[in-house]
């Protein structure tokens, strides 16, 4: 009987202990939040870029395939006649008396809506509430490269810039939708690239 008393005695003790001990607490604060500190010291350190958004957004890693303007010279053959086309397109010098309006299925969105001939593909599709995938903005990668499914890039689309696709790429239906403005209507796959 005086093994029992003995351990009741010892359990009791112990449990005074302990709930003494959380009821003091252990005096133990947690650090100061430094993580917007941080934050502001790493922004510091990064060198400003002329990229509107940041580059790493898009679907694929940023474009990391893209050809860098002016590596591909002579590569090009017969499509530089279009090139040079378009080399002096700029959606801005189309007249509003002039602009005229196409209907755009967007296959994987499920939706078709009426694209301006000034506006660009990226930007109609921004406007209807969808993430598409995109980086530079300038057609100079391809991570909004998108699919026409009706055929050849060029008889439904004009590129205001395009330092990416091969002609063989657009001949196949590829385009940039940052930079690509429409000539007629179609169906088109966003995320696709080739």
């Amino acid at each position: 009987m005086v093994e029992l008393v003995g351990l009741a005695a010892g359990a009791t003790l112990t449990l005074i202990v302990v709930a003494l001990h959380y009821a003091k607490g252990t005096g133990w604060e947690a650090p100061e939040d430094i993580s917007q500190e941080v934050l502001e010291q790493r922004a510091a350190t990064v060198p400003e870029t002329d990229f509107p958004e940041p580059y790493n957004r898009s679907i694929g890693g940023g474009g990391a395939t893209a050809i860098p303007a002016g590596e591909a010279e002579g590569e090009l053959g017969e499509g530089e006649e279009t090139e040079e086309e378009d080399e002096g397109f700029d959606p801005d010098d189309i007249a509003d008396d002039e602009v005229e309006y196409y209907e755009i299925e967007f296959a994987k969105e499920g939706e078709t809506i009426e694209v301006a001939n000034n506006e660009p593909l990226l930007d109609a599709g921004e406007e209807e509430g969808w993430d598409l995938p995109y980086a530079c903005r300038e057609g100079q990668c391809i991570s909004c490269a998108g699919h026409i499914e009706d055929g050849p890039a060029e008889d439904y689309i004009r590129h205001s810039n395009n330092d990416s696709l091969m002609d063989d790429d657009m001949e196949e239906g590829y385009c940039l939708t940052c930079v690509a403005y429409p000539t007629s209507d179609f169906t088109l796959e966003t995320g696709e690239s080739p």
